[in-house]
Formats: C-alpha cells, structure tokens, sequence
C-alpha cells in the first residue's frame, strides 16, 4: 500500500513540474506580445530571431527597463529602446555588453533623473526613476556619469552589465559648481570656469605630448602662461613670478616641495590626484599667500563601494595605489611611488640624473684630481593615504596624510698624507603633511567646513671635503600648522555668501654647522597671522552673468600689521558661443625662497625657504588685473586674455642673480604685462591647438645701478603646437615648444675682471638662444571581460635632441681666468609605461 501511495505521489509530482514548466516558458513572441499590452510600447524584430527562442514571463513588478534587461539575459538577444515607444530586437554584436543603473542622491535616497551618461561623446539620460540603460557598448569603454551640482563618475563597461542593475549613490558638490565657460580647454579633462580659474579632471584627461603618464604640474604648464624657465616642475613660473610665489596645496596641505629628483617629476602620484585647480588672476578669498598662483590638488573625495586601483611601472619609477571600501560609510585610500634606480640604471634614468646633478659636488668632485673616485646612490619614494567617513548623510570626516623623500648619498675617496681616506656626503629633502577635513550640512542652504592642518618640510645636507678634513651640516626647516573654519549660506537661487576665519603658524629654522674652522650659526623664526574673509557670489537666473566679489584681511601679530586684499571675478556670457571675463586681485606672502649659490645644499638644492621679516625681507605684496574672452562653437575654440601684474617686496636674494647683484641683498618690485591666446579645433578623433603667451617683466631695484632692467623670468614670446589622435583604444599626441631666451649677464668685453673680481656688463642685457623642444607619446589600452585594463605606454621628450641652454653665467677659477659655466636642458629623453587598472 505504502508502495503504491509513493508511486502515486511520484507521479503527481512529475505531472506537476511538467505543468509548471509549461506555464514557466513561453515563446518569445508571445512573451512580447504581452509586454507591448503591458507597457504600451512596440517591438520590432525579425522573425528568424526569434523562432525557437523560449522564455519565462517577465513579472509584472517590473519597470520597462528591468523588463528589458531581463530577457535580454535570458536570451541571446539584444533589446534596444529607441524611444518611450519602439525597441528594437536583434542578436548582439561580438565584444559589447549592455549596461544600467540606478541613481540616487546619497543624502535623500531618492531617484536623479536627467543625469548624463556618457560614452565618449554620445550618451543618454536618466529617466525619472533615476534608470539608464544602454546596449552594445563595448567592452573596456569607460562610462562617465555627470550631472551639475554632483561629484562625477567614472566605471567600465563591465562594471555596469551586472544584474540586478547597480546602485549608483550621487554626492552633490560640497561647493557649489561654478559655471563652466569652456570645456575642453586644449585638451579633454581640462575646463576653464567662469572664475577664470582651470580645473584638470586626471581621470578625463587626454594624452599630452612628452607624457608617458598624466604629471599633475607637467599638464598645468600646456597652458598658456604657464611655464618653467628651467625645465622643471618644482620652478613653475607664472606670468614672470618665480616658483616661492606659487601657493601649491594637497587636500588643503601647504607643500614646500613639489618635486622628485630635485624638481625634474612631479612629486604627486596623477592617479590619487584627482582634480588640480590653477588660479592665476581673481583668487577666491578663502586663499591667501601665493602672490602669482594657486594650484590645490584635491584626492577623490568620494566613498568608494568596490575596491580599485592599480600598479605600474615606468623608466624612472613603480608605483600602486588602490581605494579599498571598509563599509557603506567609509573607504580609504593609499599610494605609494618609488624609484627604480637601486635595481636597473635606465637610460632615461641616467639622463635625468645628469640633469639633476650636473654642477653640483655629486658630480664634480669626481673631476678634482686629488679625489680618486666617488660612488653616488640617488632614490625618491612618495606615500599618500586618506581616510573617507561619512558619519551621517549630513557629517563627513576626511583624514589625509603624505611623505615626500628625494635622498642622495655620495662617497669620496682620496689619498691624504700617503693614506686612503673615505668619507660620505649626503642630502634628504622631504615635506610631510597631514590634513583633517569636516564638513557639517545644515541644510540645502547652508553648510559649515573645518580643516586643520601640519606641513613639515625638511631639507638636510652633510658635505665632507676629505683633503681639508672639513665637514659642513646645513639644515632648512619649514613648520607650517594652520586652521581654518567657514561657512556658506544660500540667500536664494542667484546669491550666497561665505565668510571664516584662519589662523597660521609659519616657524622656519636654518641652520650652518661647520667644524674647522668651528661656526654654528641657528636662526629660528615664526610668524603667527589671523585672516578673515567673506565673499558674495552672484549668478543671473539665467546664467549669463556670474560674479565674485570677495575680501580678506591678513594681521601679522609679529609686526601689528594689518593688510586689505579685495578679490573680484566677473564673466558674461552675451551668447551660448561668446563669454567675457574680467578679474583683479591683491594678495601678499610672509614666505619665500632665497638662493644661495656659493653656499647651498651639495650644489644640488640652492633654494631655502626663509620668513618676512620687514627689515631685510618684507612682506610681498601683488596687485594684478587681466581681461578676456572665449568663443567656443562646433569644436572650435578662441580665447585670449590680457594682463597687468605689479609685485612688491621682492629681494635680490629670491630672484637668483648670478651677476654683480649675486652678493647684494636689496628689495625692489617687478612689473609684468602681456597676453595669453589659444586657438583650439577638435573634430571626430583629432584635437589640435596652438597657444601664445607675450610677456614683459621688468625690475625696479632703487638701490641698484641700474635701478630698472629685465627680469631674470622675461620671457618675451612662448608658443607652442600640439596635436593629439585618438583611434579606439590607440592614443598618439606630437607638440612643439618654443621660446625666446632668458636674458643673462656677461663680462665686460673690454675690462672683465676688476679688483679680482668679474666685471659684469649692463645686468641682463643680452638673452640665450631660443629654446625649442619636440615631443611624442602614444598609449594603448587592452581590455578585459572581468573589468581590468592594461596601458601600455611611451613618450620620447625632446626627439630631435635639440641641444637647449637654460643657464648660463661666469666664474673665477683658480688660475685666476674668467670660466663660462652652461646648463643645458634634458636631451633626447625616451620614457615607457605599463600599467595595469582593476
């Protein structure tokens, strides 16, 4: 009986599933038939697409989109939606994926419609349930989400064609986005706001000529007025300022250093570097110091909920980085760069050594004849982290820190008295910092921001002189801690306000430690000042016009001083196609650079950073206007703008005399004037540009005979030809650069030496040669189905191997002859990249 029961129950069972299978699958036609009824809509296929294809009934909870998506995984076709009434069926190209998503607002949970989802320049829009989906795009493209107000995104394809559709939560900008006048300014990644200032998107970024990888201040110098007279990141020059007068942050961190291998790279890793913001003219009033420019480099600020990152190598360097996700409220991020030299020596290595050290006693000790041999070893290594909290919706906390290290060690060995000696020289220079962000959101209308931070620049130097048994210790320390709390307030759609308070506190001690003859000399600063700023921002309801009117009042304690500086930025937009600009600003600084060339760092660093201290260096102070405008339509753009720069408080010490003003210490001002133009084209895959910068600056020293002559940085004409070509996942870019010389002194052709010492004609009145550069790269991307990219990449710097000088001045030697001493510029320069991205 139990038997036959078990049977029965068998039986029913097996008639059951088959019933149920039936019912499960049915034909894809009538499957979509129902689906025409259920959402008004239409498909179009053909009928030998379709034949034969079974297909469970999608559930009726389902939106259209999730609908779509549905079959098309569990068929081997393709549903594309054409319009709110017709998709179109048809089987699926080879190598492409269909991708979706979801976006939400990370604050209210609720669905972003309108959103912008691009794929190269074609892209789609979020529905109102904050769902996009796109078919066939191909594997390894990068999907860009964008939306004004919003932080921007960045996945591969692969990312997004996972079921069920990924969740995307959008952050609003923590600032309010300014306009942008001008969208890929030279290149993609590069926009220019209607503040006048540039924003460089790294993860957008286009390829740029000479670059195997995106350098965050080797990109800022591809615009015009910006440039380095020596060739270097760490001396950036902006329309004749020199590098001290540059304000350059990390997350709000005030760096002394900006470079490895002594300013030849720069010393921030491009791929935690996510935004870098140039102000050259109209700085916000939240900022102070930086007399000629501001660069602030920002780390992605987003919480990551999938871990990513990458590993890489070039000629010169490794490094990885990676954003790790702890949980749905916090992520951190790290980095970490080191050289490669201590295990291969490659070429483009060796050129950049010798670029480093040419003249300086790593190098030249070797050609005394006394000294048997040296044996140099140079490294650099670089480590950022940050650490992202979001303790409510309302609450974030971020938490960043870096180490920057250039390290050279030399040995010397020589015979003295019949005996071997040896004896080991060295240098380390590193800027530590860390940096505490919060930012409280009130409401829509209203937020609050604190930030504190330490910087701590450190440069030390041992130099052994083994016949004279001397040895010299030089130290320069800059101890930079500040705090900074504001606020911003929205009085309605077209006006908010902002205003705060920051404190700094600059300590700055140099050091000269010498033990025979025996000398110590210590000098010990510190220069406290308190700042409050407010600034109004005014944009039109219709856009046109934007404004920024701000002011910030500096009161050094040292001195009872007290400075006014009022910023504006002004821009109207009389069509969609033509803008206008104008700004203005006054700004000072307490620090600056001195350079000492017969008393510096192994000859390597001549650069020490020193304290105003309104007797010997006073506090400079800069006053500056410019105009212009930008008309940009159909790929086709032109901008111009033109300026006035006036600096005061200068030294002969800050500006690197190499001629009868080398030994003076008197204070001046410097004037400065030109013109930047751009003429940029893009059309399909081709971009091409050609900039040109005109520019005057000239000195006023009182106390100096001449009093007025052209500046050590004037550089009368810059121009430079690029072009870049982007073939699928092949990326190719060729420029030319050039420039007039840099003006320099010679001897007096007909009494060059007088009192034992050179004679010096009229200061700066010749220039060096013209400078000219060519440069390549190329890159090539290969994708993978599991979302990870490969780049392999190469640049030549200076392919046709022009012999460029950036230097040139005169010395005494021991017989008492007048020694002509040239530095020239890197040479033919080749650089390779491989690169791997998950």
């Amino acid at each position: 009986m139990n038997r036959q029961f078990f049977i029965f129950l068998l039986a029913l069972f097996s008639w059951a599933a088959t019933i149920a299978q039936t019912e499960e699958e049915k034909p894809l036609r009538q499957v979509l038939l129902v689906l025409e009824e259920r959402y008004q809509i239409r498909f179009g296929f053909v009928d030998e697409n379709i034949e034969n294809i079974k297909v469970e009934m999608p559930s009726d909870i389902l939106t259209l989109t999730e609908a779509l998506f549905f079959l098309q995984t569990n068929t081997s076709l393709v549903y594309k939606q054409l319009n709110d009434r017709f998709v179109v069926v048809s089987k699926p190209t080879l190598n492409t994926v269909d991708i979706c998503g979801r976006l939400l607002d990370i604050n209210t949970k609720s669905p972003v419609s309108g959103v912008t989802i691009l794929i190269g320049t074609d892209g789609v829009s979020s529905n109102e349930e904050g769902l996009f989906q796109i078919a066939d795009v191909a594997m390894g493209e990068m999907v860009t989400i964008r939306l004004l107000g919003y932080k921007s995104f960045q996945f591969s394809a692969e990312e997004l064609s996972v079921l069920p559709c990924k969740t995307i939560y959008l952050r609003p900008q923590e600032e309010q986005l300014q306009e942008v006048v001008v969208r890929g300014f030279i290149t993609q990644g590069i926009d220019k706001k209607s503040d006048g200032s540039f924003l460089v998107n790294t993860d957008l970024l286009g390829i740029l000529p000479g670059l195997v990888e995106p350098d965050v201040l080797q990109t800022i110098q591809a615009l015009p007025g910006i440039q380095s007279i020596d060739e270097t990141v760490s001396n950036i020059n902006v329309r004749g300022g020199a590098n001290d007068q540059n304000l350059v942050l990390w997350d709000g961190i005030r760096m002394y250093q900006s470079g490895h291998f002594f300013g030849l790279i720069s010393a921030f890793n491009p791929y935690l570097a996510k935004e870098v913001t140039l102000i050259k003219n109209g700085t916000s009033a939240f900022y102070g110091d930086g007399v000629s420019s501001t660069i602030a480099i920002k780390s992605d600020d987003n919480i990551t909920g999938n871990l990513s990152g990458g590993v890489g190598v070039n000629l010169i360097n490794g490094d990885i980085y990676g954003s790790i996700p702890i949980n749905e409220k916090t992520s951190i991020q790290i980095s970490a760069r080191r050289s490669i030299a201590d295990m291969v020596q490659t070429p483009t290595y060796k050129q950049y050594f010798d670029r480093a050290f040419r003249d300086t006693d790593v190098l030249t000790a070797a050609g005394n004849n006394v000294v048997l041999n040296t044996d140099e070893e140079f490294s650099f290594y670089d480590f950022t982290g940050k650490l992202l909290y979001d303790i409510s919706p309302n609450h974030r906390l971020r938490i960043s820190l870096l180490n920057v290290v250039n390290k050279v060690d030399y040995v010397e060995n020589a015979e003295v008295n019949g005996e071997l000696e040896s004896r080991t020289s060295g240098l380390v220079q590193q800027n530590q910092g860390v940096g505490l962000q919060y930012t409280f959101d009130v409401s829509q209308k209203m937020q609050f921001h604190f930030e504190g931070f330490a910087s701590l620049y450190d440069l030390q130097a041992v130099n052994f002189d083994v016949l004279n048994e001397q040895r010299l210790q030089q130290e320069n320390e800059v101890l930079d801690t500040g705090l900074k709390f504001d606020g911003r307030f929205q009085v309605n759609n077209i006006l908010d306000v902002r205003a705060g308070y920051q404190f700094y506190e600059v300590g700055i001690t140099n050091l000269e430690d010498v033990n025979n003859p025996v000398f110590r000399r210590r000098i010990k600063e510190v220069l406290r000042s308190h700042n409050a700023f407010v600034e109004a921002h005014y944009s039109s309801s219709e856009g046109r016009t934007n404004a920024i009117l701000g002011i910030r009042s500096n009161f050094y304690q040292r001195f009872g001083k007290f400075i006014v500086e009022p910023r504006l930025s002004l821009s109207h937009r009389f069509t969609n196609d033509f803008s206008v600009q104008l700004l203005g600003e006054f700004k000072n600084q307490a620090v600056t650079q001195i350079v000492d060339f017969q008393n510096d760092f192994l000859g390597v660093e001549n650069r020490r950073w020193v304290l105003a201290d309104e007797v010997d260096v006073p506090i400079a102070e800069s006053r500056q206007v410019s105009a212009g405008f930008n008309y940009q339509r159909n790929g086709f753009l032109i901008s111009a703008e033109a300026y006035f720069k006036s600096v005061d408080g200068i030294t002969t010490a800050s500006q690197g005399f190499q001629n009868q003003f080398q030994s003076i210490r008197s204070a001046g001002s410097y004037d400065s004037y030109g013109m930047d133009f751009l003429i940029n084209n893009r059309w399909s895959d081709f971009n091409a540009w050609v900039s040109y910068s005109y520019s005057k600056s000239t000195y006023d020293f009182p106390a100096l005979a001449p009093p007025v002559f052209p500046s050590n940085l004037d550089i009368t004409h810059t121009i430079n030809v690029a072009a870049s070509y982007d073939w699928n996942a092949l990326k190719l870019s060729a420029g030319f650069n050039y420039r007039t010389g840099k003006p320099f002194t010679i001897p007096n052709p007909i009494e060059p030496i007088a009192n034992d010492e050179i004679n010096y004609d009229a200061p700066n009145a010749l220039r060096l040669d013209d400078y000219m550069r060519t440069d390549i790269s190329a890159t090539y991307t290969f994708s993978f189905k599991n979302g990870m990219k490969l780049v392999t990449g190469a640049s030549v710097w200076n392919i046709l191997d022009q012999d460029n000088v950036v230097n040139t001045f005169y010395r005494v030697n021991d017989n008492n002859e007048i020694e002509e001493v040239v530095q020239t510029a890197l040479g033919i320069t080749p650089n390779a990249s491989l690169r791997m991205f998950f």
